[in-house]
């Protein structure tokens, strides 16, 4: 059965879409720690990290880095937290959290945004790319 970010990808669900290569999607966490917290999920469903190739795991996080340093110019924050834990969707992911304080970085501390928000915090983070 398809992931959920699998889903994304095939655009069977609808995100709100940072940015998108032949490898990769990056887009908006809908229950984000912080504003612009973005999740970079590889395209080729695989559940664990230490799972992917050597090749796809070093083009994971030089990608994740391009995306780091967009939502670092997009966000004011102190920077940019990155969290792989996969626990909650089978499928390969990266969380880049913009951080203002500790609490940011615990997935207990949500923020809710309407969908102009979303919309907006989206587009901001592209236009650095």
């Amino acid at each position: 059965m398809s992931s959920i970010f699998t889903k994304i990808i095939q655009g069977e669900i609808p995100c709100y879409k940072v940015d998108e290569n032949e490898h990769f999607i990056a887009f908006l966490d809908i229950n984000p720690n912080a504003a612009g917290h973005t999740l970079v999920v590889p395209k080729k469903e695989i559940d664990q990290l230490f799972d992917l190739d050597d090749e796809l795991y070093t083009q994971l996080f030089a990608y994740s880095k391009k995306i780091a340093k967009a939502i670092e110019k997009a966000i004011t924050c102190k920077r940019v937290g990155l969290s792989v834990i996969g626990l909650e969707v089978p499928h390969v992911h990266v969380h880049l959290i913009p951080l203002n304080n500790m609490a940011d970085a615990t997935f207990g501390k949500k923020e809710t945004l309407r969908q102009e928000e979303f919309q907006t915090i989206a587009k901001n983070i592209a236009k650095y790319l």
